[in-house]
């Protein structure tokens, strides 16, 4: 059976959807929560077999005074993951981090939340599962720029990257697939900070939310394939 270790950043951001997916198909999962434990994250021999890395709400990797506390330690077991040749999967600011650990960079971008619209642009992503468009939450601040070596699957409206590959089970997703609508409201509760108009936001991520149940059915499909939790 196979086990996965979940780095997650914030109290109220979790897995959600893709915790069910994960039990379905028998792949056991564990978080280690770096804020509630004096920054402290999983050992790299004991991580089991791949890494997934959740957003962080408010903090961010390239904005001075928001530094996620724990981001230099993540970056360095990412690329641990991936000089070992295991799978790893980063959401929001998790992209950020495996962006940072595979050699690319990130910009500032201001801490927003929206449901945004991916585009498939890689005939074949995801094992033949991404679907050709898709809904997606984006919660943060900052952005991931992937290394130049890595083949972007998907872009959102503005044509940035939304879904991205390094090697053969490495991703990078902007946003979170598997969000459920409380975990924004516990974001807001979390912070000091929030992002402008999001009360305004909050039912568009209602209204979205069975389409991206829907798609993340095959995309699951695909990254549990790419990662290699089925074999």
């Amino acid at each position: 059976m196979k086990h996965v270790s979940i780095v997650q950043n914030t109290q109220s951001e979790w897995l959600g959807h893709i915790e069910d997916h994960l039990e379905g198909r028998g792949i056991r999962f564990g978080y280690h929560r770096p804020f509630a434990d004096g920054g402290r994250l999983p050992d790299i021999m004991t991580i089991g077999d791949g890494l997934m890395l959740v957003g962080g709400g408010a903090w961010g990797s390239a904005t001075n005074g928001r530094l996620l506390p724990s981001l230099d330690g993540e970056v360095k077991l990412a690329r641990a993951c991936l000089m070992l040749g295991k799978p790893v999967i980063g959401f929001g600011l998790g992209s950020q981090i495996l962006a940072l650990a595979a050699d690319g960079t990130t910009s500032a971008a201001p801490l927003t939340c929206s449901v945004d619209t991916a585009r498939r642009i890689k005939d074949g992503a995801l094992a033949g599962h991404l679907p050709e468009s898709f809904r997606f939450v984006r919660y943060g601040r900052d952005r991931a720029v992937p290394p130049a070596y890595a083949e972007i699957l998907a872009v959102d409206e503005a044509g940035e990257p939304a879904v991205w590959q390094i090697g053969a089970n490495v991703l990078g997703f902007t946003g979170h697939l598997g969000v459920r609508p409380a975990m924004i409201e516990d974001l807001v509760m979390e912070f000091d900070e929030v992002p402008a108009d999001v009360a305004g936001t909050l039912p568009s991520i209602a209204r979205a939310a069975p389409a991206m149940e829907d798609a993340l059915v095959h995309i699951m499909t695909g990254m549990v394939e790419i990662a290699g939790w089925m074999r």
